[in-house]
């Protein structure tokens, strides 16, 4: 299944900044609790975007491990060099394509994460194997993604706004079902961990702020909604109408983030 979706490195910051400022919880202190990382480990970060997952992974062992940074998307790779070449080019960041088949051998890392981009996979057990292959024996895989019930109130504004029903999101769509299905059928153990997360707005602007990032970022998977610039730009405007109103009746706009942790050990 081939999932048609852009993403930019502007809009991308753009929501993760947003989560850091409105969020009541740190996504990435809990991951960190969850994988509970040791020294020495090798580390494989899959579709690792602009780097904030290796930073992270680097800063928690302090410097003592070694990872790897891929992903397919250029614009992303050169956000991740710059994140890498302020620690000093601790990283290797390099392209890598999770629909191909990695360029690694067998069992050669500790841990391999996939955060919020596996459910971008075009055969989703092809991906899964390739990853299990890479992982040396009682290793981790470990992604996150949306849960079904994930930005609730997110999807209702802008299905009062336009009228429209919500396109299906490939990670709510797939998260919970096709992928989890997948991981437990590849890996001998499988653990579910959820992360919630509420973003309180108070006023509608960061609101639309990060609505304007996400319809942008996966601009394709909307186009039930807008197929133009200026439709686009119709869209927001209708949605802002809809939050201001939800703000002036509720107080507050609170969008909880619902994230499923996956952890498959080989």
């Amino acid at each position: 299944m081939k999932i048609n979706y852009q993403e930019t490195t502007n809009d991308l910051l753009t929501r993760i900044d947003i989560h850091n400022k409105y969020g009541g919880r740190d996504i990435d202190a809990w991951m960190l609790e969850v994988l509970a990382l040791q020294p020495g480990m090798n580390i494989l970060d899959v579709a690792c975007g602009g780097g904030k997952q290796c930073v992270s992974f680097y800063k928690d062992l302090r410097g003592n491990c070694t990872i790897t940074g891929g992903d397919v998307n250029e614009e992303l790779l050169r956000q991740a060099r710059l994140e890498n070449e302020k620690l000093g080019k601790p990283f290797t960041i390099m392209p890598l394509n999770f629909d191909e088949r990695f360029p690694f051998d067998d069992n050669t890392f500790d841990l391999v994460s996939c955060c919020f981009a596996i459910y971008y996979s075009s055969n989703i057990p092809f991906t899964i194997r390739e990853m299990h292959r890479v992982l040396k024996p009682g290793s981790r895989l470990f992604t996150t993604g949306p849960m079904p019930d994930n930005k609730k109130v997110f999807y209702d504004i802008i299905r009062k706004a336009t009228g429209k029903e919500i396109p299906p999101m490939p990670g709510s769509s797939r998260y919970g079902s096709e992928i989890l299905s997948a991981i437990e059928n590849a890996f001998a153990h499988t653990e579910v961990k959820i992360f919630e997360n509420p973003l309180t707005f108070k006023q509608s602007a960061p609101f639309m702020a990060y609505t304007r990032a996400s319809l942008s970022e996966d601009r394709k998977l909307w186009t039930s909604l807008f197929d133009s610039h200026e439709s686009f730009e119709h869209t927001i405007q209708s949605i802002h109408q809809v939050s201001d109103e939800y703000i002036r009746e509720h107080g507050e706009l609170v969008m909880t983030k619902v994230v499923g942790g996956f952890i498959g050990t080989k």
